[in-house]
């Protein structure tokens, strides 16, 4: 018998898949579980096509054995089995695929895409098994055949085939574990619980049933405290996902209780969403809003992704690409025969038929968090409350290309009343010939209610909205508008409101602009301007800001982390015309130009505490209104 070699490129790709390619060396039993279920796919095949009688589906079955005195683990099927020349070009090549080869000459045929599903289409995934194994022998007789083959190796050496006796069809693959190091315990692939929890993870839902012979101990009856030691076959996978399973199967409390065990949440989720499509993109999915968000949920180490299956085996335990960041929030798993595969199941090529699966999967998230909205608003509200946030950064950090996506799921508190509003909610609210959306930003929505700012837009039945996120003004300005309709802040330099209120402001401004000029003077670069307000009523003044940077925007930029350059806006003190502190400014102005400046700064100081903006020094505002009371 001679030994033959792998060709020199196979010889370099099986040091390169064993040393880099697979992070995990778990991944084998997956490989070698996979290949063994499409050997009995092949067979089952065959028999409807061919009409081969005395097959039954449920006669199939793969097995694994473990020897831990001679620390061998095996794994068989009784499936198709190979011939001689078929382990030479299977096993002799890697890289060379006979699942690929059968599925391409399966062709069109309707009855063999009905039941037949090839999961493996390289031929790499046997070699994974060196990752774990010094010597590998595995045992095959083709279907049909009086013949059986054993092929044997150690690895990059070679190999070699020759003749051997078995019963039935099928294959054994025997490996004989490497011996333990301090960087890796072999050992533990001999554990009847390692294997078990291994199989439950990546193949729970091979079709065939994966069995498993167990040792238990049990008392002896009728010892004192002894036991014994007895063995039973236990199948390990539970065969049928519950995700290819009909909805109308399924219960409630059958959907929780595979979120709650594969998810590990203690709690039940807010919403179930179960996706079965054909066509372009074919798949089935099975995706949970959770009732809470993790503790890391807006943190750096928090991860997003689905599990990704592939006609049934596990593949990547958190697939980042299948779902956006917006919905990153959505637990759950997609299991899709069409996917590509690269050369190890474990890397996932971002290709085209990925693509339009996560583009299904974002519109059917989106879909169904509409029809929470509109139909079960008292749970939508507790999404939004958990995930509202992530909406926003989802607008803000692409640009806003995400808006069209995303705006019309964004909730706000405002003047209406004590609930939530959607952008649509407050249009069909707006007034006759309101052109523009109002908004004002805060701590809290009862703080914003006291702000000065609104007064004469809440006076003249304008809605405001209420933002009390940090991101929420960022988003406005990408947003830019709604329905056509422009956001505007109350605190902005240009309400828009009726020209009577701005004509007033303009014709005082012009008749007192000397007036403004010293108080504009006084204050020097802490303000960029002192004008009259159209926008207060009871307040005597107010800080307000030109241009594009708002006084919400400046303390966020500045409050970030890093934020070593400071930003400013140009702030803006607009003073009350209709208040009486206007005309004592007026008279001051002609009489007392220094006990003027001091009302300016005080105004100012006074300014800035209405905006919860911190005053430069608290200590000489508290001695001069002490100052000014006692003249």
């Amino acid at each position: 018998m001679r030994k033959k070699s792998f060709k020199a490129e196979s010889k370099r790709l099986l040091e390169l898949m064993i040393n880099s390619i697979y992070s995990h060396k778990e991944i084998f039993l997956r490989e070698l579980i996979s290949n063994a279920s499409d050997a009995i796919d092949k067979l089952y095949y065959h028999s409807l096509k061919d009409g081969i009688s005395g097959l039954s589906r449920d006669e199939f079955e793969i097995n694994i054995a473990i020897d831990k005195e001679k620390g061998t683990l095996t794994i068989s099927d009784n499936g198709i089995g190979m011939t001689a020349q078929e382990l030479e070009n299977n096993l002799g090549t890697i890289a060379q695929s006979g699942s690929l080869s059968f599925k391409k000459n399966a062709g069109e045929d309707e009855e063999a895409n009905e039941d037949i599903d090839i999961i493996g289409q390289f031929g790499v995934g046997f070699y994974s098994a060196f990752m774990v194994a010094s010597h590998i022998e595995v045992a095959s007789r083709a279907y049909g055949s009086e013949e059986a083959n054993l092929w044997k190796s150690d690895g990059v050496d070679g190999y070699t085939i020759e003749p051997c006796t078995m019963e039935g069809h099928g294959s054994i693959i025997t490996l004989t574990l490497k011996e333990d190091s301090p960087e890796e315990e072999y050992s533990r692939f001999l554990d009847q619980y390692t294997i078990d929890s291994l199989v439950r993870k990546y193949s729970d839902y091979i079709r065939y049933p994966i069995k498993m012979e167990k040792t238990r101990n049990r008392p002896v009856e009728g010892g004192d405290g002894e036991y014994e030691e007895y063995s039973e076959v236990d199948t390990l996978n539970s065969m049928v996902p519950i995700w290819k399973r009909s909805k109308s199967e399924l219960t409630d409390e059958d959907y929780n209780r595979f979120y709650k065990d594969k998810f590990l949440d203690f709690t039940d989720p807010l919403k179930t969403i179960h996706i079965a499509t054909e066509g372009t993109a074919t798949f089935n999915a099975l995706l949970y809003i959770p009732s809470k968000a993790p503790y890391n949920y807006y943190s750096r180490d928090y991860e997003k992704g689905l599990k990704l299956y592939a006609s049934g085996v596990l593949i990547m335990d958190m697939c980042k690409e299948l779902i956006p960041d917006c919905f990153s929030f959505v637990k759950g798993l997609v299991d899709s025969q069409d996917l590509s595969l690269n050369i190890s199941r474990e890397i996932l090529q971002h290709d085209r038929q990925l693509k339009l699966i996560a583009s299904s999967v974002e519109k059917k998230i989106k879909s169904e968090l509409k029809k929470m909205l509109e139909n079960d608003r008292e749970n939508y509200e507790k999404v939004y409350a958990n995930f509202g946030l992530q909406f926003k950064y989802g607008i803000y950090s692409s640009y806003g290309q995400n808006k069209d996506l995303l705006s019309d799921l964004l909730l706000f508190k405002s003047s209406n009343g004590d609930g939530y509003t959607t952008f649509a909610e407050y249009c069909d609210r707006m007034r006759e010939g309101q052109k523009y959306i109002y908004y004002a930003c805060g701590e809290t929505p009862e703080r914003i209610a006291r702000m000065p700012q609104i007064e004469r837009l809440i006076s003249k039945g304008y809605e405001v909205l209420y933002l009390t996120d940090d991101i929420d003004e960022f988003t406005f300005k990408v947003l830019g508008n709604w329905d056509e309709k422009e956001f505007r802040s109350a605190s902005g330099d240009d309400l828009g409101i009726e020209d009577d209120d701005k004509n007033n402001a303009e014709q005082i401004e012009k008749d007192n602009a000397d007036m403004l000029a010293c108080i504009k003077e006084t204050l020097g670069d802490k303000v960029s301007k002192v004008r009259p307000s159209v926008r207060l009523m009871s307040c005597p003044v107010c800080i307000t800001a030109d241009g594009m940077l708002s006084l919400e925007m400046e303390r966020v930029l500045n409050s970030a982390p890093g934020a070593d350059q400071k930003v400013k806006a140009d702030r803006v003190l607009e003073i009350n015309a209709e208040h009486p502190i206007f005309e004592k400014l007026c008279k001051l102005y002609e009489s007392d130009k220094e006990t003027l400046s001091k009302y300016a700064n005080m105004l100012y100081n006074q300014a800035l505490l209405i905006e919860d903006l911190p005053i430069d020094d608290p200590v000489a505002f508290a001695a001069q209104i002490c100052e000014l009371m006692v003249k």
